[in-house]
């Protein structure tokens, strides 16, 4: 490692200008990279509401729809403006009223329940459906969905999935930067309140935007990202690989006091920093890995990027900042100035001796932990906490409102099927709770009449030799407890009539999504937990330590994830599957720190007690600092995000770091002092042989 830290101080203007240069072809891929606004999306591609949404698009050639809510328009008036969004790109097909009947005759002719669904008299009220021949998430639905909105001129409120991603899509793009922004200025207080040098944190985060762009540069190989990933990637590598720099810093002011030539002090530095930080990353990288065993692949997105993210880091930090460092060295040393937060040091003799006080709380707080760990509630309705001024929130809001719709489900039945069993399964349907209206060609006309006699562009949106579409309108908002029970239903009575058929729509999908993600919850633990108790197994050759460490941490995200039972704060899925793993993966590297210390004061021959304070001595500043640098690249960012998914992750990110903090510093030397007997006898490397 001496011969690579040589070699980096020797080519360190080369490495400077490289890093420079390697930026152009990392911004475009940055800016070549899709983004993906749709979380259901990723689901699998197996499961049958996945399939029901590919047949949709291929067999019928619809790959979304929206009901829009037009007020105030006589009927000649919304007749033009259906004329106009069907010139719309990408708008296949706009169904109204005189899609299958001429408006000389008058409304009330359809079935009462059939009418119903599509007016409101007492609002002055329609509603036109708008087919896509793109998906849900596709950019050209997007477009068109903007379109419809310019046209509409404020009387047609476009509401459903494809409107939410478009407004989630502006939201994303308008916040993102200043999520940078707010961490950057966040970081660069806590570092200048921490570090003994006015221009060095600047170096820490050119060094570590440049491994950002990096990372983010290469997403282009995976073609496209998810748009919770891109908010967080940036944040999230920014907090999770500071510490690296505050190592190397920390490393290279220690070997300038050995030498005064600091190219020979930068090479000692850099060789000590990579075996250190390799080691200090691994479990990082080990904990993002653990979410790609997610079912739901929004897991594999965020947690190969994230790990890439990692990697580029640890090369930035060995490589980039050195050069950065020497570089500029004359100007570092001009601004050097003693730290305004003293050193800590002190406290760690009074936690050694109180340590009984600190495992009396730790017994204390776990049970209640646990409840709170266990009760936590969750959140799967991706629109309900957006902002309500939000156009397609205000459409769905009006569609509730005037219409008493939530959600809208669709079947695909088997096309053959007989059509008085068609009639008789749609009146089954009606039955079920919460189901407004059954919407299809049976429902309109009838068992007798004729298919024959629709215009065939409206036969074949519904129906082809396999399958034939009904509408299902209900009452009950998508994620509830109501719908998955309606739906259970809807499946029932489907087979009852096809076997084959299928339930498709946001409502059955959301319906999975929670089904899958339970299970992706415990895998993901288990896979994270097992994962970083092998790799800490390794690194210190023992059997007690991994139990110990692990433990103190998951008993810092057992509090964090607590909190929000007492607090009554309802958390998005996504943050009960990954916060727990990025919190081990990312402040477990707190209690390693400290270990590795206490063990090399044991091996040089330290007493118990002298040992675990020297270990907290020596480590409590590093600690601190990495804490803070994590809590402030992700809290602000908490605040300020109007998307509540990338709010409460970033909220939950910044307040585990600080409370691992806590329990590193004040826990771990307990459990040191009372296990120390246990973990000579089961660990190598703590005492010399003799």
């Amino acid at each position: 490692m001496k011969k690579f830290g040589k070699g980096v101080v020797k080519c360190r203007v080369l490495i400077l200008i490289l890093s420079i240069i390697l930026l152009v072809p990392s911004a475009i891929g940055y800016f070549n990279t899709r983004v993906n606004y749709d979380i259901l999306s990723y689901l699998p591609d197996e499961i049958e509401t996945m399939k029901g949404q590919e047949i949709l698009k291929d067999d019928f050639g619809i790959g979304a729809f929206s009901l829009c809510v037009v007020e105030g328009m006589e009927n000649k008036d919304v007749v033009a403006l259906e004329r106009k969004i069907e010139e719309v790109p990408h708008v296949k097909k706009v169904i109204w009223y005189d899609t299958v009947a001429d408006l000389s005759l008058p409304m009330e002719v359809l079935p009462k329940e059939v009418y119903e669904v599509f007016n409101n008299d007492d609002t002055d009220s329609t509603l036109i459906a708008v087919l896509y021949d793109t998906g849900m998430s596709e950019d050209e639905t997007m477009d068109a969905v903007k379109e419809i909105r310019r046209l509409a001129d404020g009387q047609c409120f476009v509401s459903g999935m494809s409107a939410v991603i478009t407004d989630i899509k502006d939201l994303s793009d308008k916040e993102v930067p200043i999520y940078v922004l707010i961490a950057v200025i966040l970081d660069i207080i806590v570092l200048s309140l921490t570090m003994d040098s006015a221009i060095v944190p600047i170096f820490f985060l050119l060094s570590i935007g440049m491994a950002i762009i990096y990372n983010l540069g290469t997403n282009f190989v995976q073609g496209e990202i998810s748009y919770v990933t891109q908010a967080l990637a940036a944040v999230l590598q920014l907090g999770v690989t500071m510490d690296y720099s505050i190592f190397l810093w920390h490393s290279y002011e220690e070997e300038c006091t050995h030498t005064d030539d600091h190219k020979e002090a930068m090479a000692n530095a850099i060789a000590s920093t990579i075996t250190s930080v390799i080691g200090s990353s691994i479990t990082t990288v080990a904990g993002f890995v653990a979410l790609c065993f997610m079912s739901f692949t929004l897991g594999l997105d965020l947690g190969i990027v994230m790990a890439k993210g990692v990697v580029f880091g640890v090369i930035g930090c060995v490589t980039i900042l050195p050069a950065m460092i020497l570089i500029f060295d004359k100007a570092i040393q001009k601004t050097r100035h003693r730290p305004i937060i003293p050193d800590l040091g002190r406290i760690a003799g009074g936690v050694t001796r109180h340590y009984k006080w600190f495992i009396a709380a730790f017994v204390v707080i776990l049970l209640p932990a646990i409840y709170g760990y266990t009760h936590t509630d969750v959140y799967y309705d991706l629109a309900g906490t957006l902002p309500k001024n939000l156009p397609s929130i205000v459409a769905n809001q009006k569609l509730e409102d005037s219409f008493d719709m939530n959600a809208t489900h669709l079947y695909l039945i088997d096309s053959s099927l007989p059509a008085k069993d068609v009639v008789e399964m749609i009146d089954e349907v009606n039955e079920v709770d919460g189901v407004k209206a059954t919407i299809g060609l049976e429902a309109i006309l009838g068992a007798g009449f004729p298919k024959e006699m629709l215009p065939s562009d409206l036969l074949e949106m519904v129906q082809n030799d396999e399958y034939e579409l009904l509408m299902v309108s209900s009452e009950y908002a998508v994620a509830s407890d109501e719908v998955n029970a309606q739906c259970d239903k809807l499946d029932e009575i489907l087979d009852k009539y096809d076997t084959k058929g299928m339930l498709i729509g946001e409502a059955p999908c959301t319906k999975d999504l929670i089904n899958i993600t339970n299970e992706d919850f415990a895998r993901v633990s288990a896979v994270s937990i097992v994962a970083i108790f092998i790799i800490i197994f390794f690194v210190f050759k023992s059997i007690s330590l991994p139990i110990i460490l692990v433990a103190v941490i998951e008993f810092a995200i057992f509090i964090n994830m607590g909190i929000p039972a007492y607090t009554g704060t309802v958390l998005p899925f996504i943050a009960s599957i990954v916060i727990g793993t990025i919190q081990l993966g990312a402040t477990v590297d707190y209690a390693i720190l400290m270990t590795n210390k206490y063990k090399t004061a044991r091996y040089a021959g330290a007493e118990k007690k002298e040992a675990i304070t020297q270990a907290l001595q020596g480590s409590i500043q590093s600690v601190i600092v990495s804490a803070l640098t994590f809590f402030a690249a992700t809290f602000g960012v908490g605040v300020y995000s109007n998307i509540d998914m990338i709010s409460s992750l970033c909220i939950l990110m910044s307040r585990g770091a600080i409370i691992s903090m806590f329990v590193v510093i004040f826990i771990l030397p307990s459990m040191f002092m009372i296990f120390d007997k246990v973990i000579i006898k089961t660990s190598r490397g703590f005492r010399q042989k003799m």
